[in-house]
């Protein structure tokens, strides 16, 4: 029995990292007003004391990806704890907004070096199928329940102890997860064939911030907006000078055929879309619930605490089930179930009562895990292990791009609709056909039970 808890510290060690990336993705949003207060900040630094973080995560998930593969996952990614911690730290002690907005971009860093290694990292510690379908379990239920659970936490943070501890509660869980990494998680080879093509690398960073910002953007200027079509347009052309490089490159950072693969490039697609769905969601009803019900910060938290207690359950019962049916059936019945979810709030009026909400966002949290462990073990599964660190920042790379079309998406419904009930509805429906279209890919992409994934 010892030895068998002794086998599952890799998985905590791992997924405490994980949690503390996407705690800070949502945590901040409670806490941004008090901070903007206190600093005396403008709109724009408000504006990039939340999404400077987020853009810099989003950009260099494949750079961190590339790293882990050459210099070892491990190495790198106890890096990316360090300079998480570190700059977690400088967050909490900034003295004025400047500084608060380099230590989040600092951190932003430090987190796309985290992301990408910890799936390569649990598929190197649990080579076996049923405890590497567990492990990614808990990691996918890591995302939700960080991702639900922030604006709780945060606003517990802000009216009791204050906005700086917000950032201080990341000094233990970064030490805590360094020490256990380096003590329980063993070595990963370093590929020093793998060259980090620095063109291909500079144009994906130029790419997925440029996509990021123009759709955080899209959500307070309109869709019509110069800067939004600009960053757009100049997004694509960084996307297209990408896949140019790749084609021509020697060693590239990541082979198109990998793409091509059906599992792998499918898989990464039903990622962008379930949080396009999910994200979306917890945005628009926090929305909802602050400003047309007027809860406060810790109302809302608490509120939306349906979606969150039921990604921890879906996910060790999908990890489990998977033993015994394969992936597809899991992912397929997982989205059509965030499907109905989101269609229930959608049919539930336009000033539904909570009640009547409390089961779609059961739903719609349930049916999201539910998936994710299947899409996940697809994606990686596909990969060749000496890729699997570029694989894992593809997933999570298309995932982001996913949540933050679901948020702008949602801000430009509600900003543009008659009414804020007919914005909200809107915006559930086109979740649930997001969920619904992920459903489809599912059914042609996930290997079934007896199928095995080919890596690329």
């Amino acid at each position: 029995m010892p030895s068998e808890r002794r086998s599952w510290v890799p998985l905590l060690a791992v997924c405490s990292g994980y949690f503390m990336v996407i705690l800070d993705v949502t945590v901040i949003n409670v806490a941004v007003p008090v901070i903007g207060r206190e600093l005396s900040a403008s709109l724009t630094g408000i504006q990039w004391i939340t999404d400077g973080y987020t853009l810099v995560l989003a950009g260099f998930l494949l750079t961190g990806g590339a790293l882990g593969d050459r210099l070892g996952n491990r190495r790198v990614f106890c890096a990316g704890v360090a300079l998480f911690t570190v700059a977690s730290a400088a967050c909490a002690l900034a003295p004025g907004t400047a500084f608060l907005v380099v230590a989040r971009l600092v951190e932003g860093l430090g987190a796309a070096l985290i992301v990408p290694g910890s799936l390569a990292l649990l598929q190197q510690s649990y080579p076996e199928r049923a405890a590497r379908a567990r492990a990614f379990g808990l990691w996918g239920a890591m995302a939700g329940i960080a991702a639900s659970a922030g604006p709780l936490l945060g606003g517990l943070l802000v009216s009791t102890a204050g906005w700086r501890w917000v950032f201080l509660i990341n000094l233990p869980v970064g030490a805590a997860c360094l020490a256990l990494t380096l003590r329980h998680v063993s070595r990963s080879p370093r590929r020093a064939d793998r060259a980090l093509d620095v063109p291909a690398q500079i144009a994906v960073v130029a790419a997925v911030a440029l996509m990021t910002a123009a759709l955080n953007e899209a959500g307070r200027r309109g869709w019509s907006d110069p800067a939004v079509l600009a960053g757009l347009g100049l997004a694509v052309l960084s996307a297209a000078a990408f896949a140019l490089r790749e084609r021509l490159a020697r060693t590239p950072a990541l082979p198109l055929a990998l793409l091509r693969s059906r599992a792998l490039g499918g898989g990464a697609a039903i990622g962008l879309l379930f949080n396009f769905g999910f994200y979306g969601m917890v945005f628009t009803a926090s929305l909802e619930f602050q400003h047309q019900r007027g809860y406060s910060a810790l109302g809302t938290g608490l509120a939306l605490f349906p979606a969150v207690a039921m990604t921890m359950f879906a996910s060790v019962l999908s990890s489990r089930l998977s033993r015994r049916t394969g992936d597809r059936p899991l992912v397929i019945s997982g989205m059509l179930l965030a499907a109905l979810g989101l269609a229930g709030w959608a049919a539930a009026g336009a000033d539904p009562a909570y009640a009547a909400l409390v089961l779609p966002m059961m739903a719609a949290g349930f049916g999201t895990s539910f998936a994710l462990t299947g899409s996940t073990a697809t994606v990686m599964g596909a990969a060749p292990p000496a890729y699997a660190g570029a694989a894992s920042a593809l997933f999570n790379t298309t995932r982001q791009i996913g949540s933050a079309t679901g948020v702008a998406l949602g801000g430009s419904l509600l900003a543009s609709a008659a009414t804020y009930g007919s914005g909200i509805r809107t915006s559930m429906l086109i979740g649930a056909a997001a969920y619904l279209a992920a459903a489809l890919l599912a059914r042609w992409c996930v290997p079934a039970r007896a199928e095995r994934s080919t890596p690329a």
